[in-house]
């Protein structure tokens, strides 16, 4: 081999090994670069929460600083006897101050002696209340000047309450000497429940502690209210330093173990501190799941980079020692490039592949009426059933997408999921109990029948896969109120909630955030495409509702779809002793397809069924159809029509010329789908085949309803 050749192969061995090892070096980089971008994120997000907490909770504590400076005001210069005198009305009075303050649960006023002489709470007040032996009143005696915030204080009576922390103050006297104690008793809840409104994203962590280390509230709520930080802690380490405003890392938090992103902030004139952290783990895991998606189009395209190299040493090679091997095997990559390109069109247009299906299938079954040889039989049946997955899968990635067109109709779960028993039985293996609870009164709604039986045979599917060697699952329906909570999305008012639980395997707590991800699966390759759950997720969607997963491992999973009620009535069903038959000779129909092939298989199907077939390759042809033959009895068209006017405005103007005029749309993807329907248009979804055009007729024809009349009922 000449120098030359050896030099350019050694150059594409070395280009070879760059492809990987660059892209790989460029990808830990990023990471990096990445991790410590999420991180300063999660720093600006706790530098962002302390200063809502601490304007929240200073404005808080000054509202109970005031509090006890109007109390004071009221009580000044009068003797304790005066102030017992007036139990009654000073106890209406401070009742009126706490009732305007929802953070205050109670204000009172102590003597000298702790002996209460007036409460918010009570009147008269309980004899054994005494605060004596009360941190927040022996302070106050030693000598305590300004504001003193108690710990959590569990009250001696039962019937007292919910355990509370004190703000108190020494009561002004003339001449220095101590008077006694006013004090506010607030309740941790009020924080609490604000810090669960700040608190929706995973891993988020508040708290208001004392100087000392004490919990005075905490979110995610503390099942020990008087737990407290060590002495070690980095807290107390940062306030013996005299910092006032610090964000740390916390590599094993006192309270559960978890590593955190710690920051804490001093309360402005105040021994106390507002705190708020981030779980490391949620940090990582919003990490991992950018860095995951730079993988999905990073490794294919490494790969795709080293193939390429690889495919160019080889043919280097080959071109040095056989011109034929060369250019056959420039050949073969010419057509790998047009597979490709084709491979990228089709996934672009997956609406048109209906088309497609609509083609393949019904000239499945024109060939049947000519081929009954038993090994022609069985090569149509698998065409068949490779053009009804096919059908399966371009209607998956429809609906994830949202753009599946939809058939509403009101629908009672009370009788219609026990009728789906069988179906979903057939679904699954002889070992899985199927048990169906709906309630005792009508419980409605209104989605598109078809996606919401396809819903729940995906998580029948997905049980049945979880429950390998036997189990049981259970659909219940009951009527629920939402409140907008964050579980729910935020949704409000009347709902129908089904629950789908299984007892298999459950799902690990990491996977559980993504299973609603199209194309996400934990199954084998080939036995599950990851447009599942995605397709139940976006009919939830699309339907006004949404969609919850719990899952516990080992002990199984339960996924609950909520939809918004319907107050209409459901139509009962048509049966087919309800519906007309169509005569031998039906009629003329003007079918309107700009698709020659489809409008071949269409016209095939018509003339099975008896019509007579008139064909226009676009609207305007039709609307001059309709002009010159006055036995047209039927316009059959698809929505989407080149020429400036689509199948839906061809049906509008037929309706304003010719009022008598039934008119069926058809459509596999079309925007103008769901306001055909609400017109009150009969739509036929593609690809059909015979036995579906033959039932749509037939409805049509049962209804015997103008398009107006359709419209308005």
């Amino acid at each position: 081999m000449r120098p030359a050749h050896r030099s350019a192969i050694r150059v594409l061995q070395l280009m070879m090994v760059a492809s990987l090892v660059l892209p790989a070096v460029l990808f830990a980089y990023a990471s990096w670069l990445n991790y410590r971008h999420e991180y300063e994120i999660a720093d600006d997000r706790i530098d962002r929460s302390l200063d809502i907490l601490h304007e929240h909770t200073l404005k808080v504590f000054q509202t109970v600083e005031r509090a006890i400076a109007e109390v004071d005001e009221i009580v000044r210069d009068m003797a304790d006897d005066a102030i017992r005198a007036k139990q009654d009305d000073m106890h209406e009075r401070l009742r009126q101050i706490v009732d305007a303050l929802p953070q205050v649960r109670a204000i009172f006023i102590v003597d000298r002696e702790g002996e209460p002489l007036v409460s918010s709470q009570f009147a008269p007040i309980p004899p054994e209340f005494n605060a004596s032996d009360r941190n927040y009143f022996r302070v106050h005696v030693t000598g305590h000047a300004g504001i003193y915030v108690s710990d959590i204080i569990t009250p001696r009576q039962a019937n007292f309450g919910a355990p509370f922390f004190i703000l108190s103050r020494r009561r002004p006297s003339a001449n220095g000497s101590f008077k006694g104690v006013t004090a506010v008793s607030v309740l941790p809840q009020y924080f609490e429940e604000f810090y669960a409104v700040l608190g929706r994203n995973q891993g988020s962590l508040f708290a208001l502690v004392r100087d000392d280390g004490k919990f005075l509230a905490h979110y995610p709520p503390l099942p020990d209210r008087q737990r407290a930080l060590q002495p070690g802690s980095g807290l107390h380490r940062a306030i013996s330093a005299g910092w006032e405003r610090v964000i740390y890392t916390v590599p094993q938090s006192q309270l559960d173990g978890a590593e955190r992103r710690i920051g804490y902030r001093k309360l402005e004139g105040f021994p106390v501190y507002l705190v708020t952290g981030i779980d490391a783990s949620a940090i990582r895991g919003v990490w991992l799941t950018n860095m995951g998606s730079h993988l999905i189009f990073g490794v294919p395209a490494t790969f795709g980079l080293f193939l390429i190299l690889g495919i160019a040493l080889r043919r280097t090679r080959r071109l040095h020692g056989e011109a034929e091997r060369r250019e056959s095997a420039e050949n073969a990559l010419r057509q790998s490039q047009r597979l490709e390109a084709i491979g990228k069109l089709t996934g672009g247009v997956a609406h048109d592949f209906n088309n497609l299906l609509m083609i393949v299938s019904g000239s499945v079954q024109r060939l049947r009426r000519d081929l009954s040889d038993e090994k022609h039989v069985r090569l149509l049946d698998m065409i068949t059933t490779a053009a009804n997955r096919g059908e399966s899968l371009t209607r998956q990635l429809l609906a994830f997408s949202r753009r599946q067109t939809l058939a509403p109709s009101v629908v009672d779960l009370t009788h219609h999921l026990p009728e789906l028993k069988d179906m979903l039985a057939r679904s699954l293996s002889g070992d899985i109990a199927i048990d169906v609870v709906v309630p005792g009164e009508s419980c409605a709604v209104k989605v598109d029948p078809n996606e919401l039986e396809l819903a729940l045979l995906n998580l029948a599917v997905n049980a049945r896969d979880a429950m390998p060697d036997g189990g049981a699952l259970t659909i219940t329906a009951e009527a629920v109120v939402l409140e907008g909570k964050a579980a729910e999305d935020g949704l409000r008012g009347e709902f129908a909630a089904i629950a789908v639980a299984d007892t298999g395997a459950g799902i690990p707590p990491e996977t559980l955030p993504h299973v609603f991800e199209p194309f996400f699966t934990t199954k084998e390759v080939g036995k599950g495409t990851g447009l599942g759950l995605s397709q139940v997720y976006n009919f939830a969607k699309q339907a006004g509702g949404t969609v919850t997963i719990a899952s516990t491992v080992g002990r199984g999973t339960v996924v609950t779809l909520y939809l918004p009620r319907s107050k209409e009535l459901a139509a009962p069903p048509i049966v087919p002793s309800e519906l007309k038959s169509v005569p031998q000779r039906a009629g003329t129909v003007l079918l309107a397809e700009d698709n020659p092939a489809v409008a071949e298989v269409t016209t095939s199907y018509f003339q099975q069924l008896g019509y007579v077939v008139r064909q226009a390759a676009s609207a305007s042809e039709a609307l001059e159809a309709l002009g010159r033959d006055q036995k047209i009895d039927l316009v059959f068209s698809d929505i989407l029509m080149p020429g400036g006017m689509n199948g839906l405005e061809l049906g509008r103007t037929i309706r304003r010329l010719y009022p008598d005029m039934p008119v069926l749309l058809t459509t596999g993807l079309s925007t103008s789908a769901a306001e055909a329907l609400q017109q009150g248009f009969a739509l036929l979804q593609k690809p059909f085949d015979l036995t579906a055009l033959e039932q749509a007729l037939l409805e049509l024809h049962s209804t015997g309803q103008k398009p107006e009349e359709r419209a308005a009922g």
